[in-house]
């Protein structure tokens, strides 16, 4: 007989419902293989689901697995917001837990609650630097766009391999075509600035064809190794907000902030929209 688990369907980085980025949430997870976590995933066929566990570490509030519908992460932004929103409604949003550390396969996150949204601390990235020749030619020709179109470039590889290419405008950004059979295995995104005086100061496309998925509607863990380049290279300097996700009719909003001591928050409203079982 299949049993049933606590599940909940949340809408991370928009504060209109619908307009976010879904992330599905089975939570008591502990007793589910690999094979069946990667089933759901495949099956829920959303940019990923996540399982939750009981912590294995010191200090860590829950565990989480994260999965695409190809495979596993060792960490992603709107699954790690959408589920410590998740894990507070199942376990009483009430307590009086201002920050929470969430165990993934990447290490212990932060996470902290405040003015109706939630951010985590970023992790550090596993790889940074600048693009090569060849793979910045490759990028450009699935853009559709000039190798000298990129104003800068590199990697901001934070656990799920990705790069990014910062173009002069927010419209360049929207205006891109891509062809992603020619970088079948990347995971790249593009930013662009707005005018000032703008909404929003940037916007952000990702672009994920290795986990399966073409576009992420709106990705917390690109924002946030992009926010860590962005700051230590001096391109921004404090908060700044993104856009993300209007071309696939969404309405992301991600708030960049740094800290005094160096640590860098991605924000943003977090929503359940579907609450009940799973069965497996």
């Amino acid at each position: 007989m299949p049993k049933s688990y606590p599940f909940a369907q949340v809408d991370v980085f928009s504060q209109s419902f619908y307009q976010g980025n879904p992330l599905a949430v089975i939570l008591e997870a502990e007793d589910l293989s690999d094979s069946d976590l990667q089933k759901i995933a495949r099956w829920t066929n959303l940019s990923e689901t996540t399982f939750l566990l009981p912590p294995t570490q010191e200090g860590a509030d829950y565990r989480v697995r994260i999965f695409t519908p190809r495979g596993e992460l060792l960490f992603a932004g709107h699954p790690t917001l959408g589920s410590a929103h998740a894990w507070l409604e199942h376990h009483g949003d009430s307590r009086d837990k201002e920050v929470l550390v969430q165990e993934c396969a990447a290490g212990l996150i932060k996470v902290r609650r405040g003015e109706g949204i939630l951010s985590f601390a970023a992790p550090a990235t596993q790889r940074s630097g600048d693009l090569n020749e060849d793979f910045l030619a490759t990028i450009a020709r699935a853009f559709g766009i000039e190798r000298q179109d990129i104003a800068a470039h590199q990697w901001v590889d934070n656990g799920p391999g990705w790069a990014v290419v910062q173009l002069p405008t927010a419209q360049q950004v929207l205006d891109l075509q891509p062809d992603l059979s020619l970088i079948p295995d990347a995971m790249v995104g593009a930013i662009g600035a707005y005018p000032a005086g703008s909404e929003f100061d940037f916007e952000m496309r990702s672009f994920a064809p290795r986990a399966g998925v073409a576009e992420d509607p709106v990705c917390g863990s690109m924002n946030a190794s992009v926010g860590q380049w962005l700051i230590r290279s001096g391109r921004v300097d404090g908060a700044y907000r993104v856009s993300q996700g209007s071309l696939l009719g969404r309405a992301g909003d991600i708030t960049i902030t740094p800290d005094e001591m160096g640590t860098v928050w991605v924000g943003g409203a977090t929503n359940t929209l579907f609450r009940g079982t799973a069965l497996a």
